[in-house]
Formats: structure tokens, sequence, C-alpha cells
């Protein structure tokens, strides 16, 4: 099972534990694109398939970690009441069901 980690701010944390936001944004820039999108010889590009998204609040051992499943990654336009910036592009990681939790 493959794990994608993610560190949140306590604002996006708090929402996605409570199963408001199902879905988490990271800017189309290098950093994100080598860590989500599988690159190949043929130049077709497609995203990689994680089954779980680990959110952290914090970089503390003890922080406040939530397992969701990923439902799926795509590019669009995230919801701003959500973080995201109007008329941005986003990698858009889809959530599912919590699947475990810890220090919560």
């Amino acid at each position: 099972m493959k794990t994608l980690k993610l560190t949140l701010n306590k604002q996006w944390f708090d929402l996605i534990e409570k199963g408001i936001k199902t879905e988490e944004y990271r800017e189309i820039k290098d950093y994100w694109t080598k860590r989500i999108k599988e690159m190949s010889l043929t130049r077709l590009e497609a995203f990689k398939h994680f089954d779980y998204v680990e959110f952290t609040n914090g970089y503390n051992h003890k922080s406040p970690q939530i397992t969701m499943e990923c439902k799926g990654i795509e590019v669009g336009q995230g919801k701003t009441e959500w973080g995201a910036v109007a008329d941005t592009q986003y990698f858009v990681i889809k959530l599912g069901r919590e699947v475990g939790r810890q220090n919560c």
C-alpha cells in the first residue's frame, strides 16, 4: 500500500478531520510534480497511484495525524473556502473515508 504524506496547518487539518474538506490542493510546481506524477520515456504522464493520504498537523512526532483513502489525483481548480486561490490550477487530491488517526 502506497501512502502520500502531507503536512497541513491546523485550519485545514481540522476540516479534513471533521469530514468537511474532501480534497487537498498542491501547487503545480516541480516539487509536487516529481512527487505525484509518473514520468515515462514516452513522455506520457500519469499520476502515481496512492492508496492513502496521511495528513500531519505539524512536524513533531506527537503531532495529530489522520489517514484518509486516496480517491485519485487530478488537475483542476480548488474551492476558495478550502484554501485555493480563484482561477488557479492545482493538483487536486480527492479524499475518501478515514482509515486511521493518531494523537487526535
